[in-house]
C-alpha cells in the first residue's frame, strides 16, 4: 500500500463522497503535519541598500548550541541539540517538540562583505547582518538636466 498526500484539487476523485473529507478534518491539521515533516527552521531572508538580512526560527536552543561558518561563498547554520530522556514517569500520549540536528545553508552573492558578518540570538531567532561591499550598493542621486 503506498501513502499519498492529500491533494485539495483531487478532492472530489475519491469513490466515496466525503471519505477524504473525514481523514482531512482528522490528519490535516497543518500545523501537527508540517512539523511532523519537518525539522528544518523557518527562514525570512530580506534586503536593504546597505545588507541582507537572515532571520532563523530556532526556539528553545541557546547562542551557545549554533554553529555559523562560511566557505567561498556558502553560509551554512548548524545546531545539534540532544534530548534528554527524561524517564519521570510520564506517560505522554503525544509529544510533538523535541530538538534535533539541522543545518541550512545559503549561498551568497558576489555582493556580500563576508568579513563583516553578525550575528545575534534573541527571543528564539537567530539574526544574521550581512553587509554588502561598497561597490555593491546602489548610489542614488539626482541628475540635472541640461
Amino acid at each position: 500500500m503506498t501513502l499519498v498526500k492529500f491533494n485539495p484539487e483531487k478532492k472530489n476523485s475519491s469513490l466515496l463522497p466525503g471519505f477524504n473529507d473525514i481523514f482531512e478534518s482528522v490528519l490535516g491539521d497543518t500545523f501537527f503535519t508540517d512539523r511532523r515533516l519537518s525539522s528544518v527552521p523557518a527562514v525570512n531572508i530580506s534586503e536593504t541598500n546597505e545588507e541582507y538580512h537572515i532571520e532563523l526560527a530556532a526556539p528553545g536552543l541557546k547562542k551557545d548550541d549554533f554553529k555559523v561558518s562560511i566557505e567561498k561563498d556558502m553560509l551554512t547554520i548548524s545546531t545539534a541539540k540532544h534530548t534528554e530522556n527524561n524517564n519521570d514517569g510520564k506517560t505522554y500520549n503525544r509529544r510533538e517538540y523535541s530538538y534535533a540536528a539541522f543545518t541550512r545553508a545559503f549561498t551568497l552573492p558576489d555582493s556580500a562583505d563576508v568579513e563583516r558578518i553578525q550575528a545575534a540570538y534573541t527571543d528564539g531567532i537567530l539574526h544574521l547582518n550581512i553587509p554588502k561591499k561598497e561597490e555593491a550598493k546602489a548610489v542614488s542621486r539626482q541628475i540635472e538636466i541640461q
